[in-house]
């Protein structure tokens, strides 16, 4: 919790119901015990208190009604002398007042809720822990050189793996695959059949390509040019001589009788 800036007081915690107790002499120096204060008959009850004002707490026990100050406490170190638990209850406080005038005297302070004076103990402690956090960035604004600095360097013996092989895997899972490139026209040049064979027209065995195949075609309707792209016609089939296709039907008209019916269905022009 953060205090206050000098000359301003802020209030940490309030209490409603307080016993105030005189403290009998101590015989020992052992730890003070609530069982010796007479704690049913307290010397006076009241409102409790906490406010800070720059790195000092202020414990004040204030009439409830009037709100008029019975006794302040400064404390300026927690745990310390300003402040002590007893040994044998956790309700109960010894707390060390001043007039202002320099005189100090030792009193015994208890509350009626176990969960008063919890809060009055976290209280005050969040404080205290505000003051010592101040301190240190105080002393670091001073010296800067002298704060911890942040190392990203790579220690000896120290490594990093890259798993690429998963990275590729992950990349190839996503189904993103590399568009085909468009062709003149728009049109997109579809890759060649599976089989690793060539797209080119098959030919008998011992026949060879005739000379007008290689040249150029335009498609109808299509923008593609001549120079960019040609393709392949139809062999037309090799005309055979007039005699050989006719020589049969010169022959004399007596040939055999199964030769005349062989040619029967045809009809003569």
């Amino acid at each position: 919790m953060a205090a206050a800036a000098d000359g301003y007081e802020a209030v940490l915690c309030v209490k409603p119901a307080v016993h105030v107790y005189r403290l009998p002499p101590r015989a020992s120096n052992r730890g003070y015990r609530a069982a010796e204060w007479q704690l049913e008959r307290p010397a006076w009850s009241g409102r409790l208190r906490v406010t800070a004002r720059g790195t000092t707490a202020f414990i004040r026990l204030e009439d409830k009604a009037s709100g008029e100050l019975f006794a302040q406490a400064p404390v300026e170190q927690f745990p310390g002398i300003a402040v002590e638990s007893v040994t044998d209850s956790s309700r109960y406080f010894v707390i060390r007042i001043e007039d202002g005038n320099g005189r100090r005297a030792f009193i015994g302070v208890g509350f009626v809720d176990r969960g008063d004076a919890f809060d009055f103990n976290v209280a005050l402690q969040d404080h205290f822990k505000w003051v010592k956090q101040q301190s240190e960035l105080a002393k670091q604004a001073e010296n800067p050189d002298q704060g911890p600095k942040l190392d990203l360097g790579f220690k000896e013996g120290q490594t990093i793996k890259l798993n690429i092989a998963s990275m590729k895997k992950k990349e190839g899972a996503t189904g993103n695959t590399r568009p085909r490139p468009a062709g003149p026209g728009g049109l997109s040049l579809l890759p060649p059949p599976p089989g690793g064979k060539s797209s080119s027209p098959a030919f008998p065995s011992g026949e060879q390509p005739s000379s007008s195949l290689s040249a150029p075609v335009r498609l109808p309707g299509t923008p593609i040019t001549d120079s960019l792209l040609s393709w392949p016609q139809p062999a037309a089939a090799p005309a055979a001589p007039a005699t050989d296709v006719w020589g049969d039907f010169a022959k004399a008209s007596g040939s055999a009788p199964n030769q005349t019916q062989a040619n029967a269905g045809w009809v003569q022009f």
